[in-house]
């Protein structure tokens, strides 16, 4: 979000510094009016109106079968040095073809399963949240993606998500070894979150998904 506070340069210098991946960057900048800063490296589009999140994400990933992971992220996170090596060092190991880094305790949380828990590396889960930050194999990329123009802001999708990833035999899980912290922008409150609901009432309507139950379970826990 260009008009806002935001951590995007950071983020960019923090992936671009990855020492075992090429790594392709491209940026959205939301600008409504043309307000604020978007000149920053990687940036693909400026977009001055109000568009749903994961109708502009298909636009910049329709290659995403070309890649070994699609990292999606929002523009609000901090990342500790040497985040993404770690982090996808450890997706490898645990063999998750989807999967989220934990989410620090001063962060918004929406639900608490995300929380980091100390003393764990990683746990095998049946929830992957839709962001800030998101992280998709290429196998589980050809499953999910393109979200299609259903999808809205996502709402639901971490509901539906683990039927189809679970169903092909894949694994998704939460990293609590690489936390990052989300605390620059309260979430849900630069777009209709009564239009973010309908959306996902439509779409959780024609789509098997678990219930908040079944989907807020750990499944295994590594230390």
């Amino acid at each position: 979000m260009a008009h806002a506070p935001n951590t995007a340069a950071h983020i960019i210098d923090e992936l671009g510094a990855s020492q075992q991946h090429d790594v392709v960057q491209r940026w959205i900048a939301l600008a409504p009016g043309g307000k604020g800063q978007f000149d920053l490296p990687s940036t693909m589009m400026v977009v001055k109106e109000r568009k749903p999140k994961f109708q502009l994400l298909d636009q910049l990933t329709g290659d995403a079968g070309e890649f070994d992971w699609v990292f999606l992220c929002d523009d609000d996170v901090e990342f500790s040095t040497g985040f993404l090596d770690r982090f996808i060092g450890l997706a490898e190991r645990y063999d998750f073809a989807l999967c989220q880094p934990a989410r620090t305790v001063d962060s918004f949380t929406d639900h608490p399963i995300v929380q980091v828990l100390p003393g764990l590396t990683a746990r095998q889960t049946n929830f992957v949240e839709i962001g800030p930050v998101v992280c998709i194999r290429r196998d589980a990329a050809r499953l999910l993606m393109p979200f299609g123009p259903a999808a809205g802001m996502g709402w639901g999708l971490d509901f539906v998500w683990p039927r189809i990833i679970t169903r092909a035999g894949l694994r998704l899980g939460i990293i609590d070894a690489t936390p990052v912290s989300h605390r620059i922008r309260p979430p849900a409150v630069s777009y209709d979150s009564g239009k973010a609901h309908q959306e996902m009432s439509l779409l959780m309507a024609r789509h098997e998904y678990l219930t908040k139950d079944e989907a807020f379970t750990i499944l295994e826990a590594y230390a």
